[in-house]
């Protein structure tokens, strides 16, 4: 404790960020005075809880109070914020670890590892855009970038170097190692990669990263979004998962004879075999569903899986296999990496713990394929809206069991409502093609 608070007064810090992730994946909390470390660390920040989306907390009584307890690990000073640190909490309710806290969901998960023996590590890869708005709405923040193709465009990237640089100096001054930054298919697309971490950290780190982005872009005059599709005529943003499964120093996921582990396959085939569940948490908006698209979509290339298949190096799957690891391509940029995280250990431990196959590996470009012939080969789709996703949801005893009761019911509570807006509402569209119809 002593040593925390004289590291931080050495840095310069005066004020602690107390920061929480709601259901959403979206980073809240409070400004904390650093006089006041030993509070947070012990007690927590205090919050009303049913002003927190996804808590399911009573207005009244001892378990309405949400309390964000700090992580002294998790300490780090903001650059683009001189003064500031952000420490990163869990979630406590009448004292207790509250179950429907997202970071305290992954803990479990994780615990359920520890108990094995084995920790996971995954490395994260947000893609999101740069936007500025406009009378008709939004468009790309530079107004130059229109290529046809304007994948890893070097005419594009020095446009915005000082905002690329700044965010990458700053995520590695916060301990993040960030290794490369590129224009990805759409306009005003950009992904940044850093190095994979324990999964927790790694959560971290992906919420990290988007609260410097945001400020950083709004400094520079952009807005920084992950909104998974925001042009109907480009490639969405996902946020990629690489994975691996370790036993202290040992990979587990590798085998010398082939790219990957029998164990591997087993955590696989659990991935697979939940994949419509999992949907709902690794693609969890209305508009997420507009990435992940059956057939041709109307941007023409698109990276987004669609058929629940593995594949060595095949980018066209659900699962990407490489040598001692897998990437799992179905999260987009909206996903609240704690939640996707824990839904995906518990899908693997199934696998294992079942002996699952995950069956033949396809190396075929499934973008290529019609659907019959994707039926053919016995291939399933992923859901096609965010209701069928979480349909599959509701009726996935695993996947809910890793979430627990508490957060589950809500989330589904949530995401039903969002669907049944979204289904409700009259668009523009349904204007302009209904309206003198008939």
């Amino acid at each position: 404790m002593k040593e925390l608070r004289e590291r931080l007064q050495a840095e310069g810090v005066h004020t602690l960020v107390a920061q929480f992730t709601d259901v959403h994946g979206v980073a809240k909390g409070k400004y904390v005075p650093l006089a006041h470390l030993e509070s947070l660390l012990a007690e927590g920040a205090g919050f009303a809880g049913p002003s927190i989306w996804g808590t399911g907390l009573p207005r009244t009584g001892p378990r309405s109070e949400y309390y964000g307890r700090g992580q002294p690990e998790t300490a780090r000073a903001l650059p683009w914020m001189p003064g500031y640190a952000r420490i990163v909490c869990d979630g406590f309710v009448a004292g207790e670890p509250f179950d429907a806290c997202p970071r305290q969901v992954l803990k479990r998960q994780v615990a359920k590892l520890a108990e094995r023996g084995w920790t996971l590590r995954t490395g994260i890869e947000p893609e999101f855009f740069l936007l500025r708005r406009t009378a008709d709405g939004i468009a790309p923040a530079d107004a130059q970038d229109a290529l046809d193709k304007p994948s890893y465009d070097l005419k594009t990237l020095p446009r915005q170097a000082a905002f690329l640089h700044e965010l990458s100096e700053a995520l590695t001054a916060c301990g993040l190692d960030v290794f490369q930054v590129d224009h990805e298919d759409a306009h005003g697309q950009y992904e940044l990669n850093f190095h994979h971490a324990e999964a927790l950290q790694s959560a971290d780190h992906l919420m990290l990263f988007k609260m410097a982005a945001q400020a950083l872009a709004e400094r520079h005059g952009s807005v920084f979004s992950m909104m998974p599709k925001p042009f109907a005529n480009q490639p969405g943003s996902g946020m990629h998962f690489h994975v691996s499964l370790w036993a202290g120093g040992d990979c587990v996921f590798a085998d010398r004879q082939q790219p990957l582990s029998t164990l591997a396959g087993h955590f696989i085939a659990g991935v697979l075999a939940h994949s419509a569940a999992l949907c709902a948490l690794a693609a969890p908006t209305v508009n997420s569903y507009k990435r992940l698209v059956v057939g041709e979509s109307l941007s023409g290339t698109s990276w987004a899986p669609a058929y629940v298949a593995h594949g060595p190096n095949n980018r066209t799957a659900l699962v990407r296999t490489l040598g001692g690891r897998f990437e799992w391509r179905v999260p987009d940029a909206s996903a609240n990496p704690y939640l996707a995280t824990a839904a995906l250990i518990a899908a693997g431990l199934d696998g294992i713990a079942r002996e699952l196959d995950p069956g033949p590996a396809c190396t075929e470009d499934l973008f290529q394929l019609s659907l019959a012939q994707i039926r053919e080969r016995g291939i399933g789709l992923l859901p096609q809206s965010l209701g069928e996703a979480v349909n599959a949801l509701e009726a996935d005893e695993v996947i809910r069991g890793a979430l627990g009761e508490t957060l589950s019911a809500e989330f589904i509570r949530l995401k039903r409502a969002e669907w049944t807006e979204y289904a409700r509402h009259v668009s523009g569209w349904e204007i302009a093609r209904y309206a003198s119809a008939f």
